[in-house]
């Protein structure tokens, strides 16, 4: 390693601090709206089917 990077924050002497970026509103709007979509379709197509699927003989 060079000199130039050190190999610990202790040997650096410094605080770091890292800040992300705020999540806009749209995005969770986005989030939401797809799970509320994935529930529906779960609810209106895959049980029905799988009831279907199950119930039925080979």
């Amino acid at each position: 390693m060079s000199s130039s990077e050190p190999s610990s924050v202790q040997t650096e002497q410094q605080h770091h601090r890292y800040a992300g970026n705020t999540i806009p509103w749209y995005v969770h709007l986005i989030w939401i709206s797809f799970w509320i979509f994935a529930v529906y379709y779960t609810l209106r197509f895959l049980v029905p089917a799988l009831r279907i699927e199950l119930n039925s003989p080979p």
